[in-house]
């Protein structure tokens, strides 16, 4: 407990002092966090017994950093387009060397940490981008104190049991209820929207960094490992502690970007 306290005193200001400086910290700070996270994601593979193509999927990630940072959003799907071709084109030329499930898992594996994970960097760009980012980052927060209070108090039915036998219906619903107060908070501080769109994105990043903290629950219970790794004392790896906000970044950019 100590530990887990610690690291987040010192990680929680680190988070948000890079996001607030923006332009070459928070792409510095993206690109460490994308790299490890991709990092645990290939071990975690190696654990369900996949061979993980650790120098091809951190060659890529190399270059979808390099382009997002230098060229912007708009190299994103053709960089993205070539990454699918190059997976399917292993599959396509080393088979049956190379198979389905592992072509799909080394594919998920720069999806789901490199390009879903830069999203931190693209929100911030955004016209009052900072604002945005903070709010995601304070309700992703918020959602995980709702649910972890709710539950201890009142938790009575499972949610799912084979992916976190801990989480339960009530604690849910207690993240979402948390999210959602604290959405309308920060409309009564900040404003600029209407406060229907801040409780839409409170109720949107309630449901969607719950639905990431169960899919990473799910990872490491098909790979049989507790923490994804070990960088972060008392929360395990980037993934452990990131998982919930990789889902809820992609959602909230492009639902900003729909709005604007």
């Amino acid at each position: 407990m100590i530990k887990r306290t610690l690291s987040a005193l010192i990680g929680a200001p680190l988070l948000l002092g890079l996001t607030y400086l923006g332009g070459s910290y928070i792409a510095f700070l993206v690109a460490a966090l994308t790299l490890l996270a991709l990092w645990e994601f290939l071990k975690i593979g190696e654990h369900m017994g996949m061979r993980a193509w650790h120098k091809l999927t951190m060659l890529f990630a190399g270059v979808w950093l390099i382009s997002l940072f230098m060229g912007g959003k708009e190299w994103m799907f053709p960089v993205l387009v070539l990454w699918l071709l190059i997976g399917f084109g292993r599959l396509a030329l080393t088979y049956p060397k190379t198979l389905l499930p592992e072509a799909s898992f080394n594919l998920l594996s720069v999806l789901y940490t490199v390009v879903m994970l830069s999203h931190l960097y693209l929100l911030r760009q955004l016209p009052r981008g900072l604002e945005w980012t903070f709010l995601t980052i304070f309700l992703v927060w918020a959602t995980d104190t709702g649910a972890y209070l709710i539950g201890r108090q009142y938790g009575r039915h499972l949610l799912a049991p084979q992916v976190s036998p801990k989480k339960t219906v009530e604690g849910s619903l207690g993240g979402l209820l948390f999210s959602i107060v604290v959405a309308f908070l920060f409309w009564r501080q900040v404003g600029g929207i209407s406060w229907v769109a801040y409780i839409v994105l409170g109720i949107v990043i309630g449901i969607s960094a719950q639905v990431g903290d169960l899919f990473e629950s799910a990872l490491k219970r098909s790979a049989g490992v507790k923490d994804s790794g070990k960088l972060i004392p008392g929360h395990g790896g980037v993934l452990d502690r990131f998982d919930s906000l990789i889902f809820a970044l992609p959602v909230v950019y492009y639902g900003i970007s729909l709005l604007s």
